[in-house]
């Protein structure tokens, strides 16, 4: 049995992991991290990382940034792999998990949804076949979520960029720019309200015709699916950086 601590514990995705983890035969949940705790769970909830008792076999990784790095130090100094599904990481954060990711196995994305990741290969193939389109990708999340533009969306803008060689901007604020669209930018929208769990857009504007490709997530359960089973992947796995891309394979 894998052993499985949760980071965000009590946080909606956490709660999510913790009703799906039963369904994974090879994992044993043996507790959680938050620093909030309303005493509700059947299993230890800590809320300071030297009451931990129990050494996990992973951690997975549903929070916040702070909480994230806060648990990434403790899983350095106990050699324990982390699955990290929290989004608004900034362009050091990632490359500081990246140096963690020489002592411990670290398996960070965006999206754990394996359609999302898809749909990152197709935005790219279409890219390369679409050149000299305006891109513009559109995403709408619940009202509680805090980081905008979606890691989903920067995902996806960046596997696109990728197979340009780079030669796109990102543009996030249109309202302070009182000038022509730029032809050489992927143009980002982000939309609030509601419970709407995840919906991403992105559009391809030619001259006469417009291409988009389109994905909704209907349930938080399938990002929960996808974090566990990247637990399993996580737990054997040497010291780097791993993806989705690399369990898929």
């Amino acid at each position: 049995m894998i052993k499985v601590l949760i980071n965000g514990c009590n946080g909606r995705m956490g709660q999510v992991l913790v009703n799906e983890i039963d369904r994974f035969s090879e994992l044993l949940l043996v507790g959680g991290f938050d620093i909030h705790d309303e005493g509700k769970n059947t299993f230890p909830v800590y809320s300071k990382i030297d009451d931990i008792k129990e050494k996990p076999d992973v951690i997975v990784d549903f929070s916040v940034p702070v909480s994230t790095f806060n648990i990434l130090k403790y899983a350095v100094s106990n050699k324990v792999p982390v699955v990290i599904a929290t989004t608004g990481f900034t362009k050091e954060q990632l490359d500081e998990i990246k140096e963690f990711s020489k002592q411990i196995p670290i398996f960070q994305s965006s999206n754990m949804s394996f359609d999302i990741n898809l749909m990152k290969k197709i935005v790219a193939e279409v890219a390369k076949n679409l050149k000299g389109t305006d891109i513009e990708i559109v995403e709408t999340h619940h009202n509680r979520k805090v980081d905008a533009p979606s890691g989903t969306a920067i995902l996806l803008a960046d596997a696109i960029n990728d197979v340009m060689d780079e030669k796109l901007d990102y543009n996030f604020n249109r309202h302070d720019i009182h000038e022509k669209r730029n032809s050489n930018e992927i143009g980002f929208s982000s939309i609030r309200g509601g419970n709407i769990v995840g919906e991403h857009s992105v559009m391809f504007f030619g001259e006469h015709e417009t291409f988009e490709i389109k994905h909704t997530s209907y349930s938080r359960d399938v990002f929960a699916e996808g974090a566990l089973k990247a637990a399993v992947f996580l737990a054997n796995q040497k010291p780097g950086f791993y993806g989705m891309d690399d369990m898929v394979k």
